[in-house]
């Protein structure tokens, strides 16, 4: 079963129901709808996602009850047990407000399956998405959707400020934090500056090598070097950790390859799970990303960040947090490319990051 529940949460049936199964980024976007309908219906939110990190990014949250995973919505349902089981899971939980922030045939299909009650419904539309022809940044889309109410009333808190909920937030679990201390450690990190790049993302994590250089959002090995380099003539003791998934540890080793092999540079694409990684984005000195979810994970963490876009919107996609955040490329609509991003550009806006001598604790 793919689902966790917390010890003493109330009963299911009643608990507001969150519907996205969206990747990494999305789900760090989605802690904004998240606390907002906890704020509104004073329970825990129930969530029904795709894909394990959704448990790891939202089980440590106290808004959160229940989080329920489909293996594949694409997967036609009689061959496929994991959608048997999701409806079974929707239709034994009982009515309550459910927010379906996906639009797409598989999951809305699933739905349909589950008999969830149409007037129950408060369902994502085209003016969440934008306004006049603008698209909204996520965590704004997640705010509109989140005050309006389904057909069939539910008790709520009634007014509540939104705005107040407009920054995505993670929480690190304290035996995180001891974990990646003994991890730092282990890797002769210790209190060394520690700065983390973030050169893959979705296609790369698919295919490794294969899908970085035709991607939009590749940055050369020979850049990233260089950016090290400069770095370390800023902070010569820094130590700058590769981030990714073991499936883009050839890309991350290209990098590596690329400064000489510099004992200062650590590929940890086999050692980040995700709490992990975010105790590590919790505790570093800055990050440096292309446009993928970790990087949304590091700006709700207050990880002062670098995020550079190729042909995604930044007025769409770009990472919002409490710390700094510099962004860069992405003027050129489709046409962008991060290859097209020049060193010295983000060298500047790296050095241009205030310092931070503490680390900025999650509160729960």
């Amino acid at each position: 079963m793919a689902a966790h529940k917390r010890a003493g949460a109330a009963a299911a049936g009643a608990a507001p129901l969150v519907v996205r199964c969206g990747a990494f980024g999305d789900i760090v976007m989605l802690t904004t709808l998240i606390r907002l309908l906890h704020a509104r219906y004073g329970r825990r939110i129930d969530v029904l996602g795709a894909g394990p990190w959704t448990h790891a990014l939202l089980e440590p949250l106290p808004e959160v009850g229940t989080v329920w995973t489909v293996r594949s919505r694409n997967t036609p349902y009689l061959l496929c047990p994991s959608q048997w089981t999701t409806v079974a899971w929707l239709r034994r939980r009982g009515r309550g407000p459910v927010y379906v922030c996906d639009t797409d045939t598989p999951t809305l299909r699933l739905l349909r399956r589950a008999r969830l009650y149409q007037e129950d419904r408060v369902q994502r539309v085209r003016e969440d998405d934008e306004h006049d022809g603008v698209p909204r940044l996520w965590p704004d889309r997640w705010l509109r959707l989140g005050q309006r109410d389904p057909a069939h009333r539910y008790p709520c808190a009634g007014d509540v400020h939104a705005e107040t909920f407009r920054l995505p937030r993670l929480v690190v679990a304290p035996a995180d934090r001891a974990e990646v201390l003994q991890w730092k450690s282990a890797h002769g990190i210790g209190n060394s500056p520690c700065i983390l790049f973030q050169p893959g993302n979705k296609r790369t994590h698919k295919r490794g090598r294969l899908g970085a250089a035709s991607n939009a959002k590749h940055w050369p090995a020979t850049a990233w070097a260089e950016l090290a380099k400069a770095i370390w003539t800023d902070l010569p003791d820094a130590r700058i950790v590769l981030c990714g998934s073991p499936a883009e540890h050839g890309v991350l080793d290209d990098i590596h390859a690329a400064t000489q092999r510099s004992p200062q540079m650590l590929n940890a694409a086999r050692e980040l799970p995700v709490p992990r990684l975010l105790a590590l984005m919790e505790r570093a000195h800055s990050m440096v990303s292309v446009d993928t979810g970790p990087a949304h994970a590091a700006a709700a963490l207050a990880c002062p960040l670098v995020v550079m876009f190729g042909a995604a919107s930044p007025a769409k996609w770009r990472p919002i947090g409490p710390g700094a955040i510099q962004v860069l490329g992405g003027e050129h609509g489709s046409a962008s490319r991060v290859a097209d991003i020049q060193v010295a550009d983000v060298v500047h806006a790296w050095r241009a990051l205030p310092a931070r001598d503490q680390p900025v604790l999650s509160m729960p």
